[in-house]
């Protein structure tokens, strides 16, 4: 799984003109769900997100994760996060989970954050949206969930 973290002031998702979800102060998170990810991929990931320490404490340091200031997130499904542009000029996304597999994974995912105590909102999975978003900073991240599992250096 790949997801982007954007850290928002206020985020929405709108489809066919009606919005579908909405936060405040929080993250915007993209998910693209990979060919063979997991339950066990999606869990690490919304753990990680619940205590990434990526909002400013009262002396301006990142100390403070979307738990401690109360933050909401929005998930969004977005399986170009899989695109292949290696080969020609028209991106190859045969690398990104059908959806039948990437939609109960995302929805995982989002259920997972809920359960570390993050009030989600979500967008609709397979429909074409509209997002809109106030970027706090501009503040963004890509995490993928093989990063999660590798041994650090150092």
């Amino acid at each position: 799984m790949r997801i982007v973290l954007q850290r928002v002031t206020q985020a929405s998702v709108s489809v066919d003109g009606n919005v579908a979800g909405a936060i405040k102060h929080g993250l915007l998170i993209l998910v693209g769900v990979a060919d063979g990810d997991e339950q066990a991929q999606a869990e690490a990931l919304a753990r990680k997100v619940a205590s990434l320490r990526i909002f400013a404490d009262s002396e301006g340091r990142f100390n403070e994760s979307l738990l401690d200031i109360s933050g909401s997130a929005l998930v969004v499904s977005q399986f170009t996060l899989h695109a292949d542009v290696r080969k020609g000029r028209r991106p190859s996304f045969t690398g990104a989970a059908r959806p039948e597999v990437a939609e109960p994974l995302i929805d995982h995912f989002a259920e997972t954050l809920r359960a570390q105590g993050v009030p989600v909102e979500t967008g609709v999975f397979g429909a074409m949206m509209l997002v809109e978003l106030t970027n706090d900073g501009p503040f963004t991240i890509v995490i993928d969930s093989a990063d999660l599992e590798r041994p650090r250096r150092g």
